[in-house]
């Protein structure tokens, strides 16, 4: 029988098929009574399914795997809370542009509005969250459906699709084919770039004499990461990311200016704010990065490039905007240039400059175990790495501590800022790319959102390193705290914590503990070595703030300093 040949089977097993021809092979997911025809049909399918402990992982989980692999992830859940548990994931991975399929079960039509058991509006719930969702009422809809869904999900700018699937619609059954192509009339996303938009970019390079690229996730997306660095070199422009475009250009290149904005560093931002061009790459201009609109990059000229036509003048008026794929018009930029030389020799001076006299540090003679300290030794101890984090200090300092060299390397959950989200997406990044030792780093408070996925990653072998900064504080938010609400530490201090490393051997994964900072480099080598997943609890100085930091509102060079003033 040919693929496309119809045969009769039910909507339960032309999900799993239409599944497979997209090329998918692994499911995060979670069964409820609305979902079991597809469970059951899971059982002897040769998809492979993960069995999260709650479906928010699943979701998370799918992420993780999208962003390590650039495929889609797909998660899996019942009705009703099974549903409504996916959402803070599937508004993590819409927010960072992230390509996920989601398909949960719903109640069989004819009750659908009628409040029966464990029925939820999921797709009216995901409207804002979702690039697009679907309910299917006609079992003869779903091959198209699923086609299509993974089209919109991975394609443009990506983001999150919902499929809702009716349990009558999962057992009906038809002749199924699948289709080979999709077509939308109303969905044609630009890659190519404008040629006359192409050339009035060129000719501002060519006048620039204090270039800087600003990267973001979008480079990442569009596999632009040889583009950004061969453009970056060409006109001798120094290259600062957001937390998403963290590995589009090495991080160890004499133009890297590490991450910009509110914990950004001090070159960068002092760039920022200097340069007269300002090229913008598949980068949004979040609150985030810009500070106070009015004072950023106030003497540039302005490039930016995406292919999300909404993004361009959203925040930042902008005086060249390009519709398209990043990697597409980079190349059509370095091929029209007319540069013999690079005007920028003393800007890269200056900038060297603001590199020796404000370089990222941190007090290395304590005896305290310093996080930083931490995360610089993972760092340098990890070959072929991939690191995951969680949301708040130990993410901002995993921002700065983590060099990356290569793409899809650093996985964080940035528009969101989804505490919980690390460890199920270290999950999926490790399913995604399993010859990579993957880790994450997390705060105390983070891993507890979601910790009960030790025994998902124990019962599937997925050996994931995770390191515990763990400072006994919602740190993020006890920092602001000690910075602007006169130390009011409210209800930020997280002493009545488990014991991690009897958490992580109660459900047969290693725990190890850390207490003095010369045992930190044997932790961190015994971690990489086993054969299990390991949760590394390291007891950091409890109130290390992250600095450079930028007040909410202020200017990206208005710093406050270490003891809170500006």
């Amino acid at each position: 029988m040919s693929p496309n040949e119809s045969r009769r089977i039910s909507g339960a097993r032309a999900l799993l098929e239409s599944l497979q021809r997209e090329g998918v092979d692994t499911i995060f997911g979670y069964p409820g009574g609305q979902i079991l025809p597809v469970y059951d049909e899971l059982y002897d399918s040769k998809l492979r399914h993960i069995l999260v402990r709650h479906e928010q992982a699943a979701a998370h989980a799918a992420d993780g795997y999208a962003r390590a692999t650039g495929r889609t992830g797909v998660c899996l859940a019942t009705s009703g809370p099974g549903a409504t548990n996916l959402v803070t994931g599937i508004a993590t991975a819409y927010m960072d542009s992230v390509p996920v399929v989601a398909i949960t079960g719903q109640v069989p039509v004819p009750l659908i509005g009628n409040d029966a058991f464990q029925e939820a509006d999921i797709t009216g719930i995901t409207i804002p969250i979702t690039k697009h969702n679907y309910l299917i009422k006609n079992v003869k809809d779903l091959p198209h459906t699923v086609k299509e869904a993974f089209f919109v999900a991975s394609t443009g700018r990506p983001g999150p699709v919902l499929i809702d699937l009716p349990k009558d619609v999962q057992n009906a059954t038809f002749d199924y084919s699948y289709p080979e192509s999709i077509q939308l009339q109303s969905y044609k996303p630009t890659f190519s770039g404008h040629p006359l938009q192409i050339k009035k970019a060129c000719a501002l390079i060519e006048k620039a004499e204090r270039p800087v690229l600003y990267v973001g996730g979008g480079a990442i997306i569009a596999g632009a990461h040889d583009e950004v660095k061969a453009l970056a070199e060409t006109i001798m422009a120094p290259v600062t990311t957001t937390l998403m475009g963290k590995g589009a250009f090495p991080e160890d290149h004499p133009l890297a200016l590490g991450m910009l904005g509110m914990h950004g560093t001090r070159y960068a931002n002092y760039s920022i704010i200097d340069c007269d061009l300002l090229i913008a790459i598949g980068a949004r201009f979040s609150d985030r990065v810009t500070g106070k609109l009015e004072s950023f990059a106030p003497n540039a000229k302005i490039i930016h490039i995406d292919v999300d036509p909404a993004e361009l003048g959203k925040n930042v008026k902008v005086d060249v905007p390009i519709v398209g794929d990043a990697k597409v018009i980079l190349k059509k930029i370095i091929a029209t240039l007319k540069l013999k030389l690079p005007k920028s020799a003393e800007w890269m001076k200056k900038v060297d400059l603001w590199k020796k006299e404000y370089p990222l540090d941190y007090d290395q003679t304590s005896a305290d175990i310093k996080p930083q300290y931490v995360i610089q030794m993972i760092n340098d101890l990890t070959k072929n790495g991939s690191f995951v984090t969680e949301v708040g200090q130990a993410q901002m300092w995993s921002a700065h501590y983590i060099k990356c060299k290569q793409p899809r390397t650093f996985i964080s959950s940035g528009g969101l800022g989804t505490m919980g989200y690390g460890f199920p997406a270290a999950m999926g990044a490790k399913v995604g790319c399993p010859e990579k030792n993957v880790w994450n780093i997390a705060g105390d408070g983070s891993i507890q959102m979601n910790i009960q996925e030790l025994a998902t990653v124990v019962e599937n072998d997925i050996k994931v390193n995770v390191a515990i900064i763990n400072n006994r504080y919602l740190g993020m938010v006890r920092q602001w705290q000690e910075l602007f609400f006169n130390r009011r530490y409210s209800y930020t201090d997280m002493m009545g914590q488990p014991n991690f490393v009897k958490v992580a051997e109660a459900y047969g994964a290693v725990g190890i503990e850390v207490t003095k900072k010369s045992e930190v480099k044997d932790a961190i080598k015994q971690s990489l070595k086993a054969d299990k997943p390991v949760f590394l609890d390291f007891k950091v100085s409890r109130e290390e703030n992250v600095f450079p930091m930028v007040p909410a509102g202020a200017s990206i060079n208005e710093f406050v300093e270490h003891g809170g003033s500006r």
